[in-house]
């Protein structure tokens, strides 16, 4: 057996540590392991104790580029425990706040971090060298997600005009006003770097996935819903325990989640389409076809294609809530009083569904928290979609293999892509 060992020390465009090792003998793949290794962070440990309030302010901290996930998921579930019912104009406000995340996320990873690997360069840079308005259209569309976010949540990196019950102030009308024009913008932006990423060569790949994600009956689901699923799954988040399951597994520091069952499912950009497709606006289903998608992607490469839909629909959503804005008076719902109870939260972030649950005291204290990002959940899915593309791209040499491998991941845009030391790939060839 001749062993063969390729090894990736630094991978850009991508958040966290981990290794893939992969066994082949001959042409059958005997093993393939993704590892992950990040350090533990406790959140879940050091908010038992917490007031109800600080829970949203402290689980931001989990993401710098997705905080509005943590902040909505962990908002609702107290608001569930407390009895707090915000009004359709507080809940409309937070709609558009997640739009600028998701306008900002999905434009980072798809322009910045994941376009790279379809043009074989190496970083945005190279892009900018060979291709500059694409990148002026891009960071100046990821701008306005963050001014979004910096208007109504007070800054765009864990803001601080969120809380449980709504927002601490209304931001005034003028400044909402002044954010329309650019909306306008954005939209035609999202749509033509869509068309742009289509002319991609797209790897020849198919995944058979149980997509799972909120729905809704009459919006594309973003902070409201209930958990549902290609397979017939159709539940309230509060059920969610009842169906999925999260365990360590010796190989990774990350919990790998499952259904009951012990299969794996996809959440993210493919899940929600999947699901949600006809919720869409027609001009955002209408790139979806001209990028030639069908209702259904399954094809986990076109993920880059899948977001700017959803770009360009985030920006059409908050344009028509924002020429709607009455500023909530007041501007957030308090608790009639502390009190013991469970509360669920289920939101879409931009890398998928985001599950926040919480057990309080009679003083309103946190007494247990349950937090699941959608990277975790996924973990046994991108570990599958690794040994299908191993297994389908065997004639490549080690160097194209390794990075086919690196593609597979980034399609997942997993976790925050921005550090290095991600990927480390073993290939034993016997």
């Amino acid at each position: 057996m001749t062993e063969k060992i390729i090894q990736v020390d630094a991978l850009a465009r991508v958040e966290g540590e981990g290794a893939l090792y992969v066994k082949l003998n001959g042409d059958v793949l005997e093993k393939c392991e993704f590892r992950i290794f990040e350090p533990p962070r406790f959140f879940e440990a050091f908010l038992q104790g917490r007031d109800y309030h600080e829970a949203p302010d402290i689980t931001s901290r989990i993401c710098g580029i997705c905080p509005i996930a943590y902040i909505a998921s962990s908002s609702q579930a107290m608001e569930q425990a407390l009895g707090i019912e915000i009004t359709p104009e507080i809940h409309a406000l937070r709609r558009a706040l997640y739009c600028g995340e998701w306008i900002q996320s999905h434009t980072l990873h798809a322009a910045m971090l994941h376009a790279p690997d379809f043009l074989g360069l190496d970083s945005a840079m190279d892009i900018a060298r060979d291709a500059p308005d694409l990148v002026r259209k891009a960071l100046r569309l990821k701008k306005l997600g963050n001014t979004l976010m910096e208007v109504i949540g007070g800054r765009a990196v864990h803001p601080v005009n969120t809380r449980v019950g709504g927002f601490y102030t209304a931001p005034p009308r003028a400044a909402i006003e002044a954010l329309l024009p650019e909306l306008d913008w954005g939209a035609q932006a999202a749509r033509e770097l869509a068309l742009d990423f289509a002319r991609f060569d797209f790897p020849d790949d198919e995944g058979d996935y149980h997509f799972v994600s909120l729905t809704h009956p009459e919006v594309y689901p973003i902070i409201e819903g209930r958990i549902g699923s290609s397979r017939g799954l159709d539940i309230a988040p509060a059920e969610w325990e009842a169906h999925f399951v999260e365990e360590h597994v010796a190989r990774s520091n990350a919990l790998h989640g499952h259904m009951r069952d012990g299969s794996a499912y996809l959440t993210g950009p493919l899940a929600r389409y999947a699901l949600n497709f006809a919720r869409l606006s027609p001009t955002a289903q209408q790139t979806a076809r001209d990028c030639g998608l069908g209702e259904v992607v399954t094809n986990p490469f076109k993920s880059i294609l899948v977001r700017m839909v959803e770009v360009q629909y985030a920006v059409e959503e908050a344009a028509r809530i924002l020429r709607g804005y009455t500023p909530p008076a007041p501007a957030f719902v308090e608790a009639a009083a502390p009190r013991a109870g469970t509360g669920h939260g289920a939101t879409e972030a931009p890398r998928g569904l985001c599950y926040h649950s919480y057990r309080l005291d009679g003083e309103g204290r946190i007494v247990e928290a349950r937090i699941v990002p959608p990277t975790s959940q996924n973990q046994p899915q991108i570990e599958a979609d690794l040994a299908r593309v191993v297994q389908a791209n065997l004639a490549l040499n080690d160097g194209a293999l390794k990075l086919r491998c690196e593609q597979t991941i980034r399609n997942y845009d997993p976790c925050i892509s921005c550090a290095t030391h991600f990927l480390k790939l073993t290939v034993d060839r016997g």
